[in-house]
């Protein structure tokens, strides 16, 4: 799995429709997708995923009145259930090396060997998909990936333990593309939201290793407060460079994120990558409380997304805004760092990584794509 920093070929998205991930407040959300379109179509391809025609004439008229129509946008009529790709979709990969399948690895079905089907083109790894363990509307969600790596011209690879599928989100690792992943202890390994009953830390770690070639793992511990897929890694602590964390503090002790957030900059700390050394560890403060309906939302500028030439940061209308924009300017000195304004796409309880997708560079047979 590279790294995000590294060149795309695209980025999908999904066309918000489902009034109930805003409740009360999906009237803005369309338009702050048409600004993500707007910004991401100057840099590379945006794949877009719209439920149907009117879905997409709906979309079409929004992108042009926000000036956001491009050549380089291409839509797709797949019917969804939600549109955070970043957990449903597939996830492309790079092709391992041969050298890399361990014949003695209990794990390493036919299927899953990712160094033999190296000559065989792109691939998209596929987890199941399961609305995190908490929803029941995820039926069209789990059909995404399949076509998503069919449009591509990818080989879909879909994770086994035990012969049985593995459930995974996007958002709940993050790579660096040399071997290290970071994930949460909350997400994976509670019983809360449980995705994989019975499997361990080291099953996960062999997962990652012989399915995304990433077998070391760094665990932090929780997540943010709010975040209702119960720890995803992408709102807490993310590679910036293959030996660099950016990591969301909270300075305030009477807040609820104090403690948990320190305790991960303590691991964070002792951690080290796939070579033994120790990370560089950047701080990015917490913005201030997101409350909408007295439920305290999980705003986090930890939630960016890295693309061709840009960096999309979420923005809160926060004092801390400035200091993370220009923190994450120094960390990615040769990319616009655009802010995009997340107060209300954050009510769905995710960002802009969280509605995401890269397509790696190199990862699709450059046939034309379906978009029907």
């Amino acid at each position: 799995m590279p790294a995000e920093w590294e060149a795309h070929g695209a980025t999908w998205l999904a066309w918000p429709h489902h009034h109930g991930d805003w409740p009360g407040k999906f009237e803005p959300v369309p338009w702050v997708y048409a600004e993500i379109v707007r910004n991401l179509a100057r840099h590379e391809r945006v794949e877009l995923i719209v439920k149907d025609a009117v879905a997409e004439r709906q979309a079409r008229k929004m992108l042009d009145r926000a000036n956001a129509v491009s050549a380089n946008v291409r839509f797709h009529r797949w019917p969804t259930n939600r549109g955070w790709l970043r957990d449903s979709g597939c996830i492309f990969v790079v092709p391992a090396e041969p050298s890399f399948v361990r014949p003695d690895n209990p794990f390493d079905s036919a299927q899953s060997k990712l160094g033999r089907l190296s000559t065989h083109g792109p691939l998209a790894v596929k987890f199941r998909f399961n609305a995190w363990a908490k929803y029941s509307n995820w039926g069209h969600d789990e059909k995404i990936g399949p076509l998503m790596a069919d449009a591509a011209g990818a080989r879909e690879i879909r994770p086994l333990y035990d012969n049985t599928r593995v459930v995974l989100e996007g958002g709940s690792i993050d790579v660096n593309g040399k071997g290290t992943l970071l994930t949460t202890e909350e997400c994976l390994l509670s019983q809360v939201q449980q995705r994989n009953p019975g499997m361990t830390r080291k099953d996960y770690e062999t997962i990652f290793g012989e399915y995304l070639r990433a077998p070391h793992v760094i665990w932090l511990g929780r997540g943010v407060y709010g975040d209702d897929t119960h720890g995803h890694v992408d709102d807490l602590a993310r590679f910036v460079a293959p030996d660099t964390v950016v990591t969301m503090v909270e300075n305030n002790p009477r807040e609820v994120n104090h403690k948990p957030l320190r305790g991960n900059l303590r691991r964070l700390h002792a951690a080290r990558d796939q070579a033994g050394k120790a990370l560089n560890i950047v701080e990015l403060p917490m913005p201030g409380p997101v409350v909408f309906e007295k439920r305290g939302l999980p705003a986090s500028y930890a939630n960016f997304y890295i693309a061709n030439g840009i960096v999309l940061v979420p923005v809160f209308n926060d004092p801390n805004d400035r200091i993370a924009l220009n923190t994450l300017a120094g960390l990615f000195p040769t990319r616009e760092i655009v802010p995009i304004y997340s107060g209300d796409l954050i009510w769905g309880f995710g960002a802009l990584h969280c509605m995401t997708q890269q397509q790696p560079a190199g990862s699709s047979h450059g046939r034309a794509l379906s978009s029907r």
